[in-house]
């Protein structure tokens, strides 16, 4: 099976490299150094379970990868716009695309059913780019939980030693085509989960993005430096409570144990993707993860003012580092 990755940074430098390892043929779509580096002598895994240099193509041109059977889009969500500018010479009649991205996907009311069915998601998808040069019928929904940094040019750093992907269709079909993109992932070593829910999927990983993003950005800490203070565990816990009430109003069904969640945030060390943007200096995805998430609170009359609050110091802080308009 004939896969690319666009996007060859940490999770996608990750996943790439679990799908050749699966036995696929995988190309990934690369930039920079991290592109130079690739290229010249293939991208390294640092994991608990695995330790390899895995060779494979890479091109700043999706042109040049050519026709692909299945494209797994992991860039951040600021780079969307440049995806849809490039992706059309990977796409045949029968490719599907993965959007294995944080947030809110743009195509999150395609399939949904009820009176919001079909809607676009301007905060991530301006202008519909992506709707047209992608087309709601090839996308499958996706979500990573990996822990994963670039800790040198071509090679990636994973913190834990069981990293899970999330894969389903819009329209809650467990389907065919899902199988054949987990089947190299599973043999990769990623566990991976084919859901007929994909949205509660995409909710459970977002609700951690919400609660704890921003006041990590704020703080400029990992969750174990700041949870310690009952006034930003305070915060994080209203925030915890106002995403399951914007979830819950989206007819997603969430398990979460706030308490047992902060608790996870006291021990956490790994900095999150957020805040090693705003360090790095790289555009942030406010848009996609918190814009987005607070115009389906508005769409659904939910009250999120701690929410609010948080994610508007969040543009402060991001404007001020220039890495917000």
């Amino acid at each position: 099976m004939r896969i690319a990755v666009y996007g060859a940074g940490a999770i996608g430098g990750h996943v790439a490299a679990r799908l050749v390892r699966g036995g696929a043929d995988v190309s990934v779509v690369a930039r920079g150094a991290q592109l130079a580096a690739i290229k010249a002598r293939g991208l390294r895994v640092l994991a608990p379970d695995w330790d390899e240099v895995v060779p494979m193509a890479a091109s700043d041109d999706p042109a040049a990868l050519g026709v692909q059977d299945a494209v797994l889009v992991t860039v951040k969500a600021p780079a969307l716009a440049s995806v849809a500018a490039g992706i059309a010479p990977m796409l045949g009649p029968d490719t599907v695309v993965v959007f294995v991205m944080n947030g809110i996907p743009w195509w999150y009311f395609h399939a949904h059913g009820g009176p919001w069915d079909g809607r676009r998601l301007a905060q991530v998808d301006p202008g519909d780019a992506v709707w047209d040069a992608v087309g709601p019928g090839r996308a499958v929904g996706g979500v990573v939980y990996s822990a994963c940094t670039v800790v040198e040019p071509g090679v990636v750093s994973v913190a834990n030693r069981r990293n899970r992907i999330i894969l389903g269709e819009p329209d809650g079909r467990l389907s065919a085509r899902v199988a054949a993109i987990a089947a190299p992932l599973r043999a990769g070593g990623l566990a991976v989960d084919e859901t007929p829910r994909i949205r509660d999927g995409i909710w459970e990983k977002l609700l951690g993005n919400l609660a704890s993003g921003p006041v990590c950005v704020l703080g400029g800490a990992a969750p174990r430096d700041l949870y310690g203070d009952p006034v930003i565990e305070r915060a994080v816990r209203a925030s915890y409570a106002e995403s399951l009430a914007i979830a819950a109003a989206m007819g997603c069904t969430v398990a979460l144990d706030i308490e047992a969640a902060l608790a996870h945030g006291r021990a956490m060390s790994h900095r999150p993707s957020i805040l090693q943007d705003l360090e790095l200096g790289r555009p942030m995805e406010i848009d996609g993860i918190y814009d987005a998430a607070l115009a389906l609170a508005r769409l659904a009359g939910v009250a999120t003012p701690e929410l609010d609050r948080l994610v508007a110091l969040v543009k402060v802080r991001a404007r001020q580092a220039g890495l917000y308009p």
